[in-house]
């Protein structure tokens, strides 16, 4: 039994570090590993040997600065995650190892009208499929990480009222997943996820506080502070679609007056274009057309880049991020809507907020919540299994 503050506890505490650094970066040198954790160089470097023969990291030749490294990473042995995304009109399951390289990969179209349990049902089947197709066995999965586009009650895990997937309100994701493919699900807001692929495998990587905005049917934000998403008390803290506007302008779903999402989501914008476009538009359709040069989209296209600054704008006074992530398919129209959204941003922000604020595009696409989900399982899964080999040596006195 391990005495607080005793040489094994200390010992264990600093494995923990460095395979949690290591498990969140993907892969590190040792150099990095000192710096993220605060262990002395020799310490990291007895770890990291301890680690090694124990078969939970792998250590490979690399180069940092232009001199010589070593790149410590988890053994490709230590089990595999999945992420499963559902969005308006797909599902998309990624299956990934635990140094962040994605080993298969599929998106099919889903019916937003279908049940939840036709979904679960679909999910179950692409999840099976593309863990076999990895050669590696069922028992290596570790963890399911789960997306969906609506909030999620923080205590019961059910998924709160949603005009995205109606079918699906009052249901536990987590619960329902979990029983079917026998591993522990994680379940967050699509937002949220897309907010942490962007931040491990995109435009947010190296940014400690950032906001990732995504357009689609909704508008959601997915908020990280000191590089760890913010949820709120009850799971709906990023709802930026939700601040007023005009009190006198449209009726939102949530019942409420001019909305942001009144005057950005795709649900609201398309209806000003399909007169003259006709009625089988899309956003992305809207945006090819924007950057072809079509007046009506362009004007479009700005309009909302102008509404969603004000809402940055907001989030710049409130929490002063210092990156903000345009996700969605309005992210492929480039500064077309990115200089609509800082003009706003520099009238109505705090000038010393704004001044501090890089706004980018996501570099991820519609690939930022399955990757997110993925992200989900190695922030949020321990670290007893991966340590089980390495703790079964006596500690080293020194580390």
């Amino acid at each position: 039994m391990e005495t607080p503050g005793s040489q094994s506890s200390l010992h264990r505490a600093n494995l923990e570090r460095v395979v949690r650094a290591v498990r969140m970066a993907g892969s590190l040198t040792q150099a990095e590993i000192a710096r993220t954790t605060g262990l002395s160089a020799a310490t990291v470097s007895n770890i990291v040997r301890e680690l090694k023969e124990s078969g939970t990291v792998e250590v490979t030749p690399t180069s940092a600065g232009g001199r010589r490294a070593r790149s410590v990473s988890l053994s490709g042995d230590a089990g595999i995650v999945v992420g499963v995304d559902f969005g308006h009109s797909h599902l998309r399951v990624a299956v990934g190892n635990l140094a962040h390289q994605v080993l298969a990969e599929e998106t099919e179209p889903i019916d937003v009208d279908a049940s939840a349990a036709e979904g679960f049902d679909r999910a179950e089947h692409l999840v099976n499929q593309l863990v076999a197709a990895t050669g590696i066995g069922p028992d290596k999965v570790i963890g399911v990480g789960l997306g969906v586009p609506g909030p999620i009650d923080v205590e019961s895990g059910t998924l709160g009222s949603t005009a995205i997937l109606p079918g699906w309100s009052g249901t536990n994701p987590r619960r329902e997943l979990s029983e079917r493919l026998g591993v522990p699900v994680y379940v967050d807001n699509d937002a949220n996820l897309g907010a942490l692929g962007e931040l491990v495998w995109g435009a947010g990587r190296g940014a400690a506080d950032l906001a990732y905005i995504k357009v689609a049917s909704g508008v959601g934000a997915g908020l990280v502070i000191s590089g760890r998403i913010y949820r709120g008390p009850g799971g709906t803290a990023g709802e930026i679609g939700h601040i007023t506007l005009d009190e006198s302008g449209p009726v939102c779903r949530c019942g409420n007056r001019g909305c942001l999402e009144t005057f950005t989501a795709a649900r609201y914008v398309l209806p000003l274009l399909q007169p003259s476009h006709g009625p089988d538009l899309t956003m992305a359709k809207v945006v090819r057309l924007a950057r072809d040069g079509d007046p009506g989209c362009r004007r479009v296209i700005a309009d909302v880049g102008r509404h969603i600054g004000s809402g940055v704008a907001n989030l710049c006074n409130l929490l002063n991020p210092s990156r903000v992530v345009l996700g969605g398919d309005l992210a492929e129209a480039g500064e077309l809507v990115l200089a609509p959204i800082r003009e706003s941003v520099s009238r109505y922000a705090i000038p010393s907020a704004a001044r501090q604020l890089a706004i980018v595009p996501g570099t991820l696409g519609g690939r930022a919540e399955v990757l997110g989900a993925l992200a989900l399982v190695l922030s949020e899964m321990g670290d007893s299994t991966l340590l089980e080999g390495a703790l079964t040596a006596e500690a080293p006195a020194l580390a």
